[in-house]
């Protein structure tokens, strides 16, 4: 078992700069995706660019999820990047952070089964199979269960990776530096790599991760180079689902972590090996109680499978990411919430502050107020509800 120790001689590894891929970083703090919902009109707005400009300091900006194309929609007010006016809104925002020194790649994302005929005009959401995955999925009118979907046919599968690969590619057109392929959580990908939701009898049954593959080999066309990463989500289990909590009597829940899923995940990880990636991004399993240190035999674990840059992600702090990345077993570490009240969180690491907390009424949806208007150490702290 490794073991985690604070100490690392006062040296802070994350503060150090690190290639991953064709980019240069910095520093090994990354900012994680996350859904904001504040894309109205799918597209990004100058509030995009304010909120991506603050956090610039960061090694690396991941944004959030974009969906790839119409069907792949499962949440409101996320922005895509298959149409020409999201596009452009993404340029402003590659612009305003490039001009501030900054790097970010584009998270790609298709909810899969994950979404609700209240998203897509009222048809029925599709997945691998026609297994409703037991989830809530948030609509405009609110939180509501996930329904049993179709199951993709071949010709969806392949306009699907085909939706991947021009997705890429308009990414690359609206300035980022890479895009990452969102193959974690409980969307599309990550349906078709779990075998309780997977049952098909078909070549993407039979090699559950097919599907990633060959979505990883249209986006990486799209780029020169090494600019394309893969984000998984091997441990993913009930315990990591955010609110709102799906309805009670849904039966077993499907995300759990066990040998043969696990197994699964060796494949694929051994396989995107061979492929052209800049980096793979693993979201490990949420630690048990709060301020508890991540596992990092789950992450060294991938570790011995990938021989590319690791970025870790799930329960970090600046302590326990320089210890990580101080045992080797990860480049870089990526922070979510840290960075939601923090714009300045590399600063923060660098000075030894404690970082801000933020008001968990204002992550999804809204506008300016728990967004961009977190003050930057010194400073004040006003809670942002208040």
């Amino acid at each position: 078992m490794i073991r985690y120790d604070e100490g690392t001689g006062g040296r802070q590894p994350l503060l150090t700069p690190v290639r991953v891929g064709d980019l240069r970083l910095p520093n090994r703090v990354v900012m994680a995706p996350m859904t904001r919902a504040r894309a109205p009109g799918r597209e990004a707005t100058d509030l995009h660019a304010a909120y991506y400009g603050q956090r610039a300091t960061a090694g690396l900006i991941v944004a959030e999820g974009a969906w790839v194309s119409e069907r792949a929609i499962g949440f409101p007010d996320v922005p895509g990047v298959f149409g020409a006016g999201q596009v452009a809104a993404w340029r402003r925002v590659t612009d305003v952070v490039h001009a501030l020194g900054g790097r970010i790649v584009l998270q790609l994302w298709h909810a899969g089964a994950n979404s609700h005929p209240d998203l897509l005009g009222g048809a029925l959401p599709a997945g691998p199979s026609p297994v409703d995955p037991g989830e809530v999925c948030r609509t405009p009118g609110g939180p509501k269960d996930t329904v049993t979907p179709r199951e993709m046919t071949a010709a969806e599968i392949a306009g699907t990776v085909a939706d991947y690969g021009a997705a890429s590619a308009n990414a690359r057109r609206a300035g980022f530096d890479g895009v990452e392929v969102a193959a974690n959580g409980t969307y599309l990908v990550a349906q078709f790599l779990n075998p309780r939701l997977n049952r098909r009898r078909d070549g993407y049954g039979a090699d559950r991760g097919r599907l990633l593959l060959e979505i990883v080999d249209a986006v990486t066309a799209a780029w020169d180079g090494r600019r394309v990463g893969v984000r998984l989500s091997p441990y993913w289990t009930a315990r990591d689902r955010p609110s709102p909590a799906r309805s009670p009597g849904r039966g077993a829940y499907p995300y759990t972590a066990d040998e043969e899923s696990l197994a699964g995940y060796d494949a694929v990880v051994a396989e995107l090996d061979r492929r052209p990636l800049a980096y793979l991004h693993l979201w490990g399993r949420a630690p048990a109680r709060p301020g508890a240190v991540p596992d990092f035999d789950e992450f060294a674990r991938f570790r011995k499978l990938f021989g590319g840059p690791l970025i870790v992600n799930h329960g970090f702090g600046r302590d326990s990411g320089n210890a990580v990345v101080d045992a080797g077993i990860a480049d870089a570490v990526s922070f979510a919430e840290l960075f939601i009240a923090n714009p300045d969180l590399v600063g923060r690491f660098a000075l030894g502050q404690d970082p801000a907390s933020d008001d968990g009424r204002s992550r999804y949806g809204g506008g300016a107020r728990g967004y961009v208007d977190y003050p930057i150490w010194p400073g004040h702290q006003p809670p942002p509800g208040g």
